[in-house]
């Protein structure tokens, strides 16, 4: 996720969490998801329910393919930087999928239908360049959150890694702060884990998260069953982040994992990163990432870190 785009998600949360305690008479909105074009080294996608852009590498023979899945920002952000650009410019394909705050999806972080991204999967296993048999998925916040509640329920991907991870199913991020789920899967809720409202006055956002994890055995169908994944797992995290407790819940999808016997995940932790842990460096430290925990020089040098070991980790799962 982009920094300014960080920045955006702290600032429309902080609005929207003080109407979550109070009726308003005219509660915050969310900032309107943009929706960006690919630019020339993609091309915009809207075809068999599948709304997003795809990237293509320059390598040569069927190609290794990433879905990747965005955080609470919504939309699509424009070009191919980032982590697009870190992928393709290594031969991945990457299928950057739209799942609210585009066309023919819902327009905010609520009730996204998990078959949104089997939609996008089936689309990247027919594309003729691409080995549906080497399919990965990435995501990074809320992204991680989809993108573990996916694998769970698709055995055939290969890898999968995960910026900034939730352990639990969170609730929906809407304009008016009714409980809601974030996503339903054959038109049913997925089940959430509720915020610990009465922790925001003194903790923040931050307070919203972490103070809910203890409430996790009363609220057992939020867990996300990890145990269901098969495919190898990365899970990044930083240990300052101030938007919520990324390596807390990393460490429980590990003992989750480790209660029902299966490999353990990869856990890549940073002590003065914070939720701008994940994607490849900048050329010198990013004030704006620090601007939801850590310090700009630590998070550069978790990025710094950590990127060369995700590439590393996809290309050994998913190259020939």
């Amino acid at each position: 996720m982009r920094p300014r785009r960080l920045a955006a998600m702290a600032a429309a949360l902080l609005a929207l969490l003080p109407a979550w305690e109070a009726s308003a008479a005219q509660p915050p909105l969310m900032p309107t998801p943009v929706v960006g074009d690919p630019g020339p080294d993609g091309r915009r996608i809207d075809e068999h329910g599948v709304f997003g852009n795809f990237f293509a590498a320059k390598t040569p023979g069927r190609r290794p393919a990433i879905l990747l899945i965005g955080g609470s920002e919504g939309g699509l952000q424009p070009g191919s930087g980032g982590i697009i650009g870190g992928l393709v410019g290594v031969g991945f394909d990457v299928l950057y999928v739209c799942y609210f705050g585009c066309p023919g999806t819902p327009p905010q972080m609520a009730s996204v239908p998990l078959e949104t991204f089997d939609r996008a999967l089936a689309w990247l296993e027919t594309q003729p360049g691409i080995d549906a048999r080497r399919i990965g998925v990435v995501g990074g916040s809320k992204g991680a959150e989809a993108a573990l509640l996916v694998a769970a329920r698709r055995p055939e991907l290969r890898a999968v890694v995960v910026g900034m991870p939730s352990s639990v199913a969170w609730p929906a991020i809407t304009a008016t702060g009714a409980p809601a789920p974030s996503w339903t899967l054959s038109g049913a809720p997925v089940a959430f884990l509720p915020y610990a409202l009465a922790s925001f006055a003194k903790r923040g956002v931050f307070g919203l998260y972490n103070d809910a994890l203890p409430t996790e055995p009363q609220h057992p169908d939020a867990v996300i069953p990890v145990e269901r994944i098969a495919a190898p797992l990365i899970l990044v995290c930083g240990e300052a982040d101030n938007l919520w407790p990324s390596c807390k819940m990393a460490d429980e999808i590990a003992a989750r994992r480790a209660a029902h016997h299966k490999p353990p995940p990869t856990i890549l932790r940073y002590p003065n990163a914070g939720h701008g842990v994940f994607g490849p460096p900048p050329p010198t430290p990013n004030p704006a990432l620090a601007q939801l925990g850590g310090t700009p020089e630590g998070n550069l040098a978790a990025r710094a870190d950590a990127w060369p070991k995700v590439l590393a980790f996809l290309a050994a799962r998913l190259r020939p």
